[in-house]
């Protein structure tokens, strides 16, 4: 993994264009489902499938360019400089907490059949469970990332002998890795639990929660800039 000062500020950057572009598209995307949920008609909504894999598409290109740059300089992604504030403030293991999926998920769809309420039960026990031990990895790493600025002060005050100096790289490394794994499986109980939802949803059930999703997404990140700009003020 790179670690580079050059490498931090070219990613930044880069994945802060990405990013900034990849939003103009989730606007876009928005409109064209509420667009959508406005015919009334269910037909033509159910012919929207190739909609709703667009949709779907664009996440998944967020999510390989994210782990794209993370495999570059991890740290970033625990607290990127490219989101607000409060944007970071929602962060669990470097993006949002799946279990917000279901609250956006009853918020938008308000008939679920008896086997759906069932179904999505199921994957909510799931993704809790998931959710638990995640969070146990990642408090386990944030010990690990608490003792290195004390083995730093000792490198940087020069009393580190060969082996210490040796310790501390191999503590960073060892850092890095785990919270790269502690990412990729973060992004995969996100992603699964997406698929799973859809899996018991119709398609203008879909439509309404990819809808809502973008939509709670981008009204959090216009609160964040908002409340940024206010700061920035005073």
């Amino acid at each position: 993994m790179a670690d580079g000062n050059g490498s931090t500020s070219s990613i930044v950057e880069n994945f802060g264009a990405f990013f900034n572009g990849w939003l103009v598209h989730q606007e876009r995307f928005l409109e064209q489902l509420v667009q959508a949920l406005r015919s009334q008609d269910e037909e033509e909504i159910e012919r929207r499938g190739d909609l709703i894999q667009e949709v779907l598409s664009h996440y998944d290109q967020y999510s390989a360019e994210k782990f794209k740059a993370a495999r570059e300089q991890v740290l970033l992604f625990y607290s990127p400089p490219w989101l607000t504030s409060f944007e970071k403030a929602q962060l669990w293991v470097g993006g949002f907490k799946p279990f917000i999926l279901f609250k956006i998920l009853t918020n938008s769809v308000t008939e679920f059949t008896p086997e759906q309420e069932q179904a999505i039960e199921r994957v909510k026990c799931e993704t809790r469970k998931e959710e638990r031990e995640l969070t146990q990895a990642s408090a386990a790493i944030q010990e690990s990332l608490a003792a290195l600025p004390l083995l730093n002060l000792v490198r940087r005050c020069g009393r580190a002998v060969d082996g210490e100096e040796l310790e501390f790289e191999s503590a960073v490394r060892k850092l890095k890795e785990d919270m790269l794994r502690a990412l990729e499986s973060a992004d995969k109980l996100r992603g699964s639990t997406v698929r799973k939802l859809l899996q018991t949803l119709s398609p203008v059930q879909t439509v309404k929660f990819l809808a809502a999703s973008a939509e709670f997404q981008l009204a959090v990140r216009k609160w964040g800039l908002q409340k940024d700009q206010e700061r920035a003020a005073t």
